[in-house]
């Protein structure tokens, strides 16, 4: 009878398993986020250094993290539609790992920003299966821890990459053989930490082949489809995601502004990803405990951080990458949870692709925006714009909770 509690066909594995699951592919992660975030790192200087203008660089940003996130439509419901989760996950770390090495061969800027695109392509590919099948364990060790614990060990790797090619670029700016060279040097280094995720993440494959057995298949009572909460809930996250400037633009600005040296941008970016990495744990925690109340305060704190990116100099910068990377940990640890929290299992990989989809197409366009106002010299005008649309979110987010609490019981 619809409703009703059924029990489940088999026993569920039990916390530990579902842990090892969680921190296997969280060395995954550490391993790919060492190799591109490592080259995220170094793509604003040196498409720069190549001759593009601070227009093509947002706009590729935008445009590179719209065609992931857009993929991600297509490949989280194939993955719903076939059950073929880890065939896509492997199809699109390959992808996505490859990429960036291949950096160091790019002669012209245009060539670069096609390689920022598959780089994106390939991790939209993997992402909604991924993050399918990390939703499985996260049920028994909860939501945001689980999701916390994944993306603060992705973070770890953030770290250790663009602290890799600050050594390199240290080492090798200043030398007869020039600035592009170093860039090439360092991007041909994060062939390295790529193969190591592969292996890595091919040895969960055979490990743990199924997955969703770390879930129980009991339905959810009241929760058929995609609700009234999680549409509401998207468009909440698409005011956060179109006032949230990507860091190569944040880049190009430090560069064109002579604020740090070239070789201390990238161990910037690292500091923002151990904040990341540590707002991640908290907040999963937090999330766990006060559910939605999370959000409103992540929202509302994290809208500050362009005037203080974009306007002050070098301490009140170290404070707007703070707030920066308070809201990339939130984005890729509580957004997520809520995603699996507001979505039945059989269609939890479609919905993390609109999820994906909806923000990826929200960043594109506010980030191209941002960009044209950096080069008109508007920048009292961009910093504007990131706050009033990320503000904006917050009536939104709070009509989303109020339908969520108005759903039947999800136990």
């Amino acid at each position: 009878m619809s409703g009703e509690l059924l029990p489940t066909s088999s026993r569920v594995p039990g916390l530990r398993t579902a842990m090892g699951f969680v921190v296997l592919l969280g060395l995954v992660s550490l391993f790919s986020d060492a190799t591109y975030e490592g080259g995220r790192s170094l793509h604003g200087q040196f498409l720069r250094i190549l001759g593009s203008s601070a227009a093509a660089v947002a706009i590729a940003a935008g445009a590179g993290e719209f065609l992931g996130y857009a993929v991600r439509l297509l490949s989280g419901h194939l993955a719903d539609r076939t059950g073929r989760y880890w065939a896509l996950t492997l199809i699109g770390y390959t992808i996505n790992l490859v990429a960036i090495p291949a950096m160091a061969l790019a002669g012209h800027w245009s060539l670069a920003i096609a390689l920022m695109f598959l780089e994106r392509i390939g991790k939209g590919i993997r992402n909604p299966a991924r993050d399918a099948m990390l939703s499985y364990a996260t049920s028994q060790t909860g939501r945001g821890f689980g999701f916390g614990l994944h993306e603060a060990m992705d973070q770890i790797g953030a770290i250790i990459g663009p602290l890799l090619v600050a050594g390199l670029l240290a080492a090798s700016l200043g030398v007869p053989h020039g600035e592009v060279a170093a860039y090439r040097r360092a991007y041909a280094w994060l062939l390295i930490p790529a193969g190591l995720a592969l292996a890595t993440l091919v040895a969960a494959r055979f490990l743990f082949p199924r997955p969703s057995e770390l879930e129980s298949k009991t339905p959810r009572v009241g929760v058929r489809g995609y609700t009234r909460a999680y549409w509401l809930y998207l468009a909440a996250v698409c005011c956060f995601a179109a006032g949230f400037a990507d860091f190569a633009l944040m880049a190009y600005h430090f560069k064109a502004n002579s604020l740090v040296p070239d070789q201390w941008i990238p161990v910037l970016y690292a500091g923002a990803m151990g904040v990341d990495a540590a707002a991640a744990l908290v907040l999963g925690r937090l999330y766990d405990r006060l559910g939605f109340r999370v959000l409103f305060g992540v929202f509302a704190l994290c809208a500050f951080f362009a005037p203080l990116a974009f306007l002050g100099r070098l301490p009140l910068v170290l404070a707007g990458l703070a707030l920066w990377g308070v809201g990339m940990g939130a984005q890729e640890s509580i957004m997520r949870a809520t995603v699996a929290d507001l979505v039945p299992r059989d269609r939890r990989a479609t919905g993390f692709g609109m999820f994906h989809t909806a923000f990826g197409a929200a960043w594109f366009l506010g980030s191209a925006l941002m960009g044209m106002l950096y080069d008109l010299k508007l920048l009292g005008v961009l910093v504007g714009f990131s706050v009033v649309i990320q503000l904006a979110a917050l009536p939104v987010l709070l009509a989303a909770n109020r339908a969520h609490k108005a759903q039947p019981s999800a136990q």
